[in-house]
């Protein structure tokens, strides 16, 4: 056999008897600890315990090769070679399941759109792609929470942030962080030129609080009046939450909710996901992690897309590749590119495994 993981399958089988103990759940950061490594250790587990019993079915079908009954030579040899086209198939998933996984892929996130360069522009489009997330949201189902928006005076969004919640919420968006830059014709334009502008989105994994440990004397709290239109029966309180944690400088406003102490509770969700964003970016740019996800200057300027609407293509600039279609995508049709990132990503990290080993 090419793969010999028992070590492995031990290893998942003591993670199921650490579940199976109920001092374990004495530590419930502990309990999350092994579930996730356990649920991690899954798919491999599972396709190297396949990859097993058809190694033995390959080992008995070549000893019936020298049968002297022609029947059963003909079908050891059949036997022989429908299982070495699933040990190879087997293998190559194997490689890809091995693969180290990002800690957030199960993840539910929240996620920040923010208008950049060129105002008003960048305002509408901020608010075309928040739209088209909202609808791949809605085609897998998953569930969406507006937390916070701030529209522009002359139409779109000057800010946007939202939770999607689901599993492998962070797997499918993960990917959509960075600077998107659109080149079109505003609709404001009457001399036909072409402008380019530009937003910035954030995608950050949603933390518990055993994950991030936040001091009372860490944070400045204030609160006032929510001032969105339409909300008369929260305004005549003062609902709306404004955190601001004092050593890293990361702040939260938060106005969404009915009552103040659901904006409060929503406000530290946000909170400990920034704040577990921050301490990730400082610990991956020491480490220098060098996965398509992370690649660049790590400059958030950076640009990692860009929308040609009179040329109708979209570029990823990550990878180099283009997608036609624009008004489809920005409707709801991100799966080409969110699928082409992926693979991309686990063929760039299998390659880096083969060097290294």
């Amino acid at each position: 056999m090419k793969f010999n993981l028992d070590s492995l399958v031990l290893e998942y089988n003591k993670l199921e008897e650490e579940l199976a103990n109920p001092e374990v759940f004495k530590d419930q950061k502990k309990v999350k600890e092994v579930a996730m490594k356990k649920k991690q250790l899954e798919e491999s587990v599972w396709l190297y315990k396949e990859y097993k019993k058809i190694n033995e079915a390959l080992n008995e079908a070549v000893e019936m090769i020298n049968s002297s009954d022609l029947e059963m030579r003909e079908l050891a040899l059949m036997q022989k070679e429908e299982s070495e086209i699933k040990i190879a198939d087997l293998e190559e998933k194997l490689k890809f399941a091995l693969l180290p996984s990002d800690p957030n892929d199960e993840k539910n996130i929240i996620v920040e759109i923010r208008a950049w360069t060129w105002w008003e522009e960048a305002a509408l489009f901020a608010w075309e792609l928040a739209r088209a997330y909202l609808s791949f949201a809605d085609e897998l189902w998953f569930k969406v929470e507006i937390d916070e928006q701030s529209d522009a005076d002359s139409g779109g969004v000057k800010e946007m942030i939202f939770e999607v919640k689901w599993e492998w919420a962070y797997s499918k968006f993960k990917y959509e962080a960075g600077t998107h830059r659109v080149q079109r014709i505003p609709e404001t334009e009457n001399k036909w030129r072409v402008h380019t502008s530009a937003i910035t989105v954030a995608v950050l994994p949603e933390v518990d609080e055993v994950d991030i440990e936040i001091r009372s004397e860490d944070i400045e709290m204030s609160f006032c009046r929510a001032s969105w239109a339409g909300w008369q029966h929260i305004n005549k309180t003062d609902s709306a939450v404004h955190l601001k944690h004092i050593p890293s400088w990361i702040a939260v406003f938060c106005q969404d909710g009915r009552s103040q102490h659901k904006n409060r509770e929503k406000a530290f969700q946000i909170l400990r996901s920034k704040l577990y964003a921050f301490e990730e970016e400082k610990r991956l740019k020491e480490i220098w992690d060098t996965r398509l996800a992370q690649v660049g200057s790590w400059d958030r300027s950076e640009k990692i897309r860009t929308y040609n609407f009179p040329q109708d293509r979209v570029t990823d600039h990550r990878i180099g590749q283009n997608f036609s279609w624009i008004p489809i995508i920005m409707s709801w049709k991100l799966w080409p590119i969110i699928d082409a990132l992926a693979v991309a990503d686990q063929t760039e990290q299998l390659e880096k495994a083969s060097r290294g080993s």
